[in-house]
């Protein structure tokens, strides 16, 4: 058996003792009136905790993991994926703009697609305006972050570009089966990345909740975001719906996974 831990500090001495002492060896003050009842854990015994006591420890060590989480996910590290994922399609709009170039030979999907797969992966990172790009940089920019944090650069990276690009793959599915054939199909812009974005951050933020790892989500803040993500298509003709609710269905799928493999490594 291990010796007692020395917890409990003298009031009159300073000076740390045995918890199972009734008085310190060192002044010789009276620290309890009874020794403290004994029970066994593992393989070693210690002193039985009133309620009161573990409660005070539950919470303390609920405080040290959510301290120690807090640290390695690394809150004070650049976003750099998400960084990325703004900038590039920022200075895209802006050689758009001073070159006067149609979006759609940037990589915007005006029809269906056909053989230029490239448009899939091209057309989430393309705007045709600014105000469509300040929206989805803003929902990229709050969830992305937070999703970085937890997964890293490169996951980060692959999780925007599968949401994005599965997204427009969606839409463009979709729109040619359900569509008249004089019916256009525009589809560009990150409504499903940041959907994806969104989506993940909330399954990962699910599990930390359920681990004890964070106390408070803030949710409507998250309701407001996703709604106006949903709603873009009302007032933006290539913020295509398919394509945002489809990268959300690839980001909480992502996040999903994500959030049981951190489980697995960390099972504690």
């Amino acid at each position: 058996m291990n010796a007692p831990e020395l917890s409990v500090v003298c009031r009159s001495c300073g000076e740390e003792v045995s918890p199972y002492v009734t008085e310190c060896p060192y002044c010789g003050t009276r620290l309890r009136k009874r020794a403290p009842k004994l029970e066994r854990r593992g393989d070693e015994l210690q002193a039985q905790e009133s309620r009161r006591d573990r409660k005070r420890r539950e919470r303390a060590e609920r405080r040290d993991r959510m301290a120690q989480y807090r640290t390695d996910v690394g809150e004070g590290e650049r976003p750099y994926a998400v960084i990325i994922a703004i900038l590039a399609p920022a200075m895209l709009v802006l050689v758009q703009r001073a070159a006067d170039l149609p979006v759609s030979d940037l990589g915007a999907i005006v029809e269906p697609v056909g053989d230029e797969w490239w448009r899939y992966l091209a057309a989430p990172f393309v705007y045709p305006d600014v105000p469509y790009l300040f929206v989805c940089a803003l929902g990229i920019a709050i969830f992305g972050s937070a999703v970085e944090r937890r997964l890293g650069m490169i996951p980060t990276l692959v999780l925007m570009v599968a949401a994005g690009a599965l997204g427009m793959l969606a839409a463009d599915g979709i729109e040619t089966a359900i569509g008249a054939e004089s019916e256009l199909l525009l589809a560009a812009g990150g409504n499903g990345v940041a959907l994806g974005l969104l989506a993940a951050w909330a399954v990962l933020k699910a599990a930390e909740l359920r681990a004890g790892l964070d106390e408070h989500a803030e949710v409507i803040g998250a309701a407001v975001c996703a709604a106006v993500l949903i709603l873009l298509p009302l007032v933006e003709d290539f913020a295509n719906v398919f394509a945002g609710l489809s990268g959300g269905l690839v980001g909480a799928l992502c996040g999903y996974a994500a959030s049981l493999a951190r489980r697995e490594r960390n099972p504690g």
